[in-house]
């Protein structure tokens, strides 16, 4: 795991994304791909008096933003340590960091919760983790930095799924300080055991501490988050579950709260 793509955009996760891809790229030792995506064009509209075509250049004003915010990025990476390059698409960000995944290593987006006037779209985010080939670091506006070298809680539900989170942080939980695996007691068998997964990360030379509390009154994604809390972890490491089709409903509950809400760095893989 080498390579880090981090999604460029003037909001309000900006920064923690930034400091996050930073710490990310030093513990891997690898490079950093900024990816700004701007889906601008011109539009044209008519005068309905003279019938004549106005054009308004609404991609002037953008490419101005544009240059404005690289030019910002530019000069913060400049001071830093790790190797950079900075690029600009002309494309929706969805697919266009879909389609820049097939050649990273790992994505750092944001929640989809934080400031609702200035945060990055539920739709967008699932959009990335249902189509992306590479697994994605969800990072909180408040949380600027990403220890992977600290403990790591890896929430297991014996799913497929959960089993491609699993394999794809790897590279990650060999740097983990500790490593934990998580089964919230649900009303439903699980196909593969807290103990397989255990036994995989073993393979790779991981040692793993297992965990099945009772999820009691409270719903599975707070049970999850509070026992991450009481491990101390760094990050958690899940499955994206998606059922639906419909952008703002590409998952389940427990998924969709965590993305919307958690305030410990995810690193998710669909």
């Amino acid at each position: 795991m080498k390579s880090v793509l981090l999604y460029i955009a003037d909001d309000a996760g900006l920064e923690a994304r930034l400091q996050a891809a930073l710490d990310l790229t030093r513990s891997l030792g690898g490079h950093l791909h900024c990816l700004r995506a701007n889906p601008y064009n011109s539009q044209v509209a008519f005068d309905g008096v003279t019938g004549m075509s106005v054009m308004y250049d609404v991609t002037e004003m953008a490419r101005e933003q544009d240059r404005k915010l690289r030019a910002e990025i530019e000069k913060r990476l400049a001071g830093e340590d790790v190797s950079w390059d900075y690029r600009e698409e002309n494309i929706d960000p969805a697919r266009g960091l879909s389609k820049n995944s097939a050649l990273v290593d790992i994505i750092v987006l944001s929640s989809a919760g934080g400031d609702k006037e200035n945060a990055l779209p539920l739709g967008i985010l699932g959009d990335v983790l249902l189509n992306a080939t590479a697994p994605v670091v969800v990072q909180p506006d408040d949380v600027k930095k990403f220890d992977a070298c600290g403990p790591a809680l890896v929430a297991w539900n014996g799913s497929f799924e959960a089993g491609n989170a699993l394999r794809a942080a790897v590279p990650l939980l060999k740097m983990a300080s500790d490593v934990h695996i998580l089964t919230v007691e649900e009303d439903k068998d699980h196909d593969l055991p807290q103990l397989a997964a255990s036994e995989y990360l073993a393979y790779h030379g991981i040692k793993s501490e297992i965990h099945a509390p009772s999820a009691g009154k409270q719903p599975v994604d707070v049970r999850l988050v509070s026992e991450a809390k009481n491990v101390k972890a760094e990050y958690i490491v899940m499955g994206a579950y998606g059922h639906s089709r419909a952008r703002e409903f590409l998952f389940g509950g427990v998924t969709r709260n965590l993305l919307k809400g958690c305030d410990i760095p995810l690193v998710v893989s669909h």
